[in-house]
């Protein structure tokens, strides 16, 4: 798993005679800025940083590739990424990604089959869970026009028709009332077997909400709670494909964030201060993170540690439907079982590729299982 870049990566990566672009997309699941290529088949790229204007830039190259009928700009969202540039030249491919300044991230990559035998180039950014977690603003509520809906006028061109939607209609596609398993089942029928097992066991939807706007059409997200474990939760993110011949990405984690305490109350508020907060406190931000944040990192990574075998069962569970392989879920619990090192801010493991099945040791322990659904 990658987790930050710096420089250039050898020109020799990304070379791809032949290969052809198809489609770029840029959208986010949760925390993750997600950039998906749909390639004629599998090839690498090369990735790089710089800066322009100002503004640091994530630049995703495919050399030698040719591009088919490709968005030269995307918009992007409040959180990472401000806009994504596309160029096609006859040395390549080019994906400029624009992002914030003065929010650190880190990254993923990986390579995907895709339906028709495509190839799905995916690109992962987060947040850095080393920095402090900046607030998104949100967005200004739609304004009523005044004096309500007028007809136009005789003679005036009709208005420009929506952009083509690629998915179906929502009616055409979900079962079972809003916020229900049923919903859940309908939307994620790879993680059919996992939301079963769950309804099963007594986890109930206590949240779920909908969203229609720029970078989270037709998505959906869950929280899913248990009576008997107060300290775990299971989130779910729903994201509908928004162009043609790409997946449904599925997101489910069991994670241990609910965790109460004055520890974790201490992190998720210093997780919030603005750098000025921690000027006044700290004589520059190496100290903040070294004399701060690492400590009550390890005492959060220690008291997980311990939620997650006392609960082992559950994790068992989770992982095993969810990647239908017990081995799965016992290498998950023998990285839980390690010792905590003090010296190390934490890792994130990459336990499986297909589903990509990922374990968070870095602050609040979490297990995290991504499905691709082609329609």
């Amino acid at each position: 798993m990658l987790l930050g870049i710096w420089g250039e990566i050898p020109a020799a990566w990304g070379r791809n005679p032949g290969v052809e672009v198809r489609r770029v997309g840029l959208s986010r699941v949760g925390d993750t800025t997600m950039l998906t290529v749909v390639l004629d088949r599998p090839a690498e790229a090369r990735l790089s940083t710089r800066t322009s204007m100002g503004k640091p830039q994530l630049v995703v190259e495919f050399l030698q590739a040719r591009g088919a009928r490709l968005p030269s700009r995307l918009e992007g969202d409040d959180l990472l990424v401000e806009r994504a540039l596309t160029e096609v030249a006859p040395e390549g491919v080019r994906i400029v990604l624009e992002l914030f300044p003065d929010r650190p991230y880190t990254f993923w990559k990986k390579i995907q089959k895709g339906p028709a035998g495509q190839s799905l180039w995916v690109l992962g950014l987060n947040p850095d869970p080393s920095a402090p977690r900046m607030e998104r603003p949100r967005p200004p509520e739609p304004l009523e026009p005044p004096g309500g809906v007028t007809e136009s006028e005789p003679g005036l061109a009709p208005p420009a028709p929506p952009p083509e939607d690629y998915r179906l209609k929502e009616s055409e596609r979900v079962q079972g009332s809003p916020g229900s398993f049923a919903e859940l089942k309908s939307l994620m029928p790879k993680a059919a077997t996992l939301l079963e097992g769950l309804e099963r066991d007594g986890w109930t939807i206590s949240e779920f909400h909908s969203y229609d706007r720029p970078g989270q059409r037709f998505s959906r997200d869950f929280i899913l709670t248990h009576r008997q474990y107060p300290e775990l939760a299971v989130k779910i993110v729903y994201l509908p494909a928004n162009m043609p011949n790409t997946p449904n990405i599925n997101i489910l984690s069991l994670t241990t964030d609910r965790l109460g305490g004055e520890t974790a109350d201490k992190y998720r508020q210093m997780r919030k201060m603005s750098f000025s907060q921690i000027k006044k406190e700290h004589e520059d931000i190496g100290d903040f993170f070294d004399d701060a944040l690492k400590p009550l990192r390890v005492k959060l990574r220690e008291q997980t540690k311990a939620v997650a075998l006392r609960d082992a069962r559950v994790f068992q569970n989770f992982l095993s439907r969810a990647a239908h392989s017990p081995q799965v879920a016992e290498k998950v619990m023998n990285h839980i079982r390690e010792k905590v090192n003090q010296r190390f801010e934490g890792v994130q493991y990459t336990v499986m590729e297909d589903p990509l099945v990922l374990l968070n040791l870095v602050d609040f322990l979490y297990v995290r299982v991504y499905f691709l659904e082609t329609r």
